[in-house]
């Protein structure tokens, strides 16, 4: 496996990624059109305060990994294409990730119906924050994890 800096070849994989309906269930994320996708990451998610790596496994681009500041917290989020999951790539690929991003607390915010993502992130050190936020605002119970102290 290798966390790569994200190249603009990266994006239409990424974008197809977040299209897959199974994927936004379990993420509880809405997806994007492709426009909207693209400027979004270009604006929003490689600005050079954020850290945002892909995840490449032999020559196969298979999702992205990154952080960023968001509410006095900084955030990690990954997303992995459906057809890579249950082969513990997201475990290896935030475990990796946390030797790039040593900020601490890092906190995770998780659809309490993603068993596997809040596995991945107890995996790698993350624990559950009772009550933080249980109701999204869209309707998607969350809960928000963290690792290391406040």
């Amino acid at each position: 496996m290798i966390l790569r800096d994200v190249t603009d070849e990266d994006l239409p994989i990424f974008f197809e990624h977040q299209r897959d309906p199974e994927a936004l269930r379990m993420a509880a994320f809405p997806s994007r059109e492709r426009d909207a996708f693209m400027t979004h990451w270009r604006t929003k998610v490689l600005r050079p305060e954020n850290v945002t790596r892909t995840i490449v496994m032999g020559r196969v681009v298979v999702g992205y990994i990154g952080s960023w500041e968001q509410d006095a917290r900084r955030l990690v989020g990954y997303w992995i294409g459906r057809e890579h999951w249950g082969k513990g790539i997201a475990t290896r690929a935030l475990s990796e990730f946390l030797v790039l991003e040593p900020t601490r607390p890092l906190h995770a915010w998780v659809a309490l119906h993603n068993l596997a993502s809040i596995r991945v992130l107890e995996k790698c050190g993350f624990h559950t924050m009772i009550n933080e936020n249980p109701h999204h605002p869209g309707g998607v119970a969350e809960v928000l994890m963290r690792l290391g102290s406040t």
